[in-house]
């Protein structure tokens, strides 16, 4: 690995969240400047500072350097804190835009994590909380990261004006396994959870028997569960929501979710999930497009072993990724088909030599 002080330099505000976790996770200094120079609001946008704020928080001895103009950062890592922490998110991004990059944090921090974040719980542009608590904490089951991680919703909040929170647990772990996942397996069980707030809650089971329509299809084994929150804990604005995902046999998951817009029947809202997490079953592999950046980060931090993993074609965002990982670990990763054989098969195989990546923080405890 390379000298810790040496700087890796970046330029636009894409990947933002990713280069600066993976800056902290090894403890280079990053500079990130030409940040929506061209724009007519150049600069940080709120919910970029908020989460500034948020590494602040989690992290100890980090030290963060923003421009004048708001369109160069400089962060130099400290260590990983953890503990008790409350943030508050604003409304212009929901909290999977901030909890989604702590979770690859939380494993490595020096206390077990408890943090709380409130704000919106489902948008268009991120992971919803059901998304996090039932698909992403699942993977970070594959790397032994298990006893006592969980996420509680404690109450929904739907855009504009949120109200929601919940609550992220995490233990410590020492270092993570090596992840051998080449056997995607066959779809046994669909299983979903339909939210309505502060609407008419048959809404949810109209969402229900609508994506069952289709779903009855293809197997029997289908549970969707209608989610009620009343009163406080339904948030200050009105809305719903249908998330679905499907487990294989060797526990792959494939996940999609759609929400409610203005104007469109809660049927077409399930319809949308219903033919998205389809179209997810057809890519194939053991894990989906919305979890390849996570899982490939904890290849990366593995045990010095071979990781090997089968999933879909990498997202632009995943690519990326992949360079940004090459730039900070020095770490490139062979990708090969799954089948060779059969030239249908767009499924990849992607490997890595892990590189042994130890929880310091936790031995200074």
């Amino acid at each position: 690995m390379a000298t810790p002080t040496t700087l890796v330099h970046f330029s636009g505000h894409e990947h933002f969240r990713n280069r600066l976790v993976l800056s902290i996770l090894s403890g280079r200094h990053v500079k990130i400047d030409k940040i929506r120079t061209e724009d007519k609001n150049p600069g940080l946008r709120d919910f970029e500072v908020s989460f500034l704020r948020l590494l602040e928080k989690v992290t100890n001895g980090t030290v963060i350097e923003i421009s004048v103009t708001g369109t160069a950062i400089l962060l130099k890592p400290g260590i990983i804190a953890g503990g008790y922490l409350v943030h508050d998110c604003p409304h212009s991004r929901s909290i999977g835009y901030f909890l989604e990059p702590v979770i690859v944090l939380a494993p490595f921090a020096k206390k077990p994590l408890n943090l709380t974040l409130r704000g919106i719980t489902t948008d268009e542009h991120d992971l919803s909380a059901d998304l996090l608590r039932t698909v992403t904490l699942p993977h970070l089951q594959l790397f032994g990261i298990s006893d006592g991680l969980e996420l509680r919703i404690k109450k929904r909040g739907a855009a504009p004006n949120g109200g929601g929170e919940v609550q992220f647990l995490c233990p410590v772990v020492k270092q993570v396994k090596t992840l051998n996942f080449v056997d995607p397996g066959k779809i046994k069980r669909i299983r979903g959870i339909a939210h309505a707030v502060r609407v008419n809650p048959q809404f949810s089971n109209r969402m229900i028997e609508a994506s069952r329509s289709i779903l009855n299809r293809y197997i029997p084994d289908i549970y969707l569960y209608s989610d009620v929150y009343k009163g406080e804990e339904s948030g200050k604005s009105p809305g719903y929501a249908l998330t679905l995902l499907a487990e294989s046999t060797t526990t792959a998951l494939h996940c999609s979710e759609a929400i409610s817009e203005p104007g469109v029947v809660p049927e077409d809202i399930a319809l949308k999930a219903t033919r998205a997490l389809l179209s997810e079953l057809d890519r194939g592999g053991c894990v989906d497009r919305k979890h390849q950046c996570l899982v490939l980060m904890m290849m990366v931090l593995g045990s010095e072993d071979v990781g090997r993993c089968r999933m879909g074609e990498p997202t632009v965002k995943t690519v990326q990724f992949l360079r940004d990982i090459k730039e900070f670990f020095a770490t490139s990763f062979k990708i090969v088909p799954a089948e060779t054989a059969d030239l249908e098969c767009k499924q990849l195989l992607y490997s890595c030599y892990g590189t042994g990546y130890v929880n310091a923080n936790r031995t200074l405890a």
